[in-house]
């Protein structure tokens, strides 16, 4: 649990967040499972695709076993409050969020949170770019930052906000 301190505000929000991993882990057996993290959000009136479930407890889980531990659980809610933090919303940064939002739903054709290496060669062309075998893997590659394959809404964004696609000299 490295670096707690940095991501939590004190040690009552990491007590709060160890009971709600333990709300998650209906069977007390130390693991969240996509089962139990798709019941609770249920619960809470969020339905989402047992495909975005898979894709979160992969991201989630360290050992990539589709299980997370109290440890992860944690680790995970401060990268998701450090990247919070990052960004202080204003007017404009929610103009620019639903834009970077929209852009992503053009290229996540199944809508399932990821852009894969064929929506990605479709979105090119539907935008008119004729990308080679060679750009598109150089795409893939810089902007997959997690190496697995496809490109999540995070790794979407920071690419587009870095400009890091001008570097590829993409042409017809």
């Amino acid at each position: 649990m490295e670096n707690m301190s940095e991501n939590f505000a004190n040690i009552s929000e990491i007590r709060d967040l160890r009971t709600a991993f333990d709300l998650l882990d209906r069977d007390q057996d130390g693991m969240v499972t996509p089962t139990e993290l798709q019941f609770m959000l249920r619960n809470l009136g969020i339905h989402v695709s047992d495909e975005l479930i898979d894709g979160l407890m992969k991201e989630a889980s360290k050992t990539g076993n589709g299980l997370i531990d109290e440890t992860e659980f944690l680790q995970w809610i401060g990268r998701i409050q450090a990247l919070r933090e990052e960004s202080t919303p204003s007017a404009d940064d929610d103009d620019l969020t639903q834009d970077l939002v929209a852009a992503f739903r053009v290229f996540d054709r199944d809508n399932n949170g990821y852009i894969t290496r064929d929506e990605l060669q479709r979105a090119m062309q539907m935008i008119g770019e004729n990308v080679t075998e060679g750009q598109l893997n150089d795409m893939l590659a810089l902007a997959d930052l997690d190496k697995d394959g496809r490109i999540n809404y995070e790794e979407f964004a920071r690419l587009l906000l870095n400009n890091e696609l001008q570097c590829l000299n993409v042409k017809e």
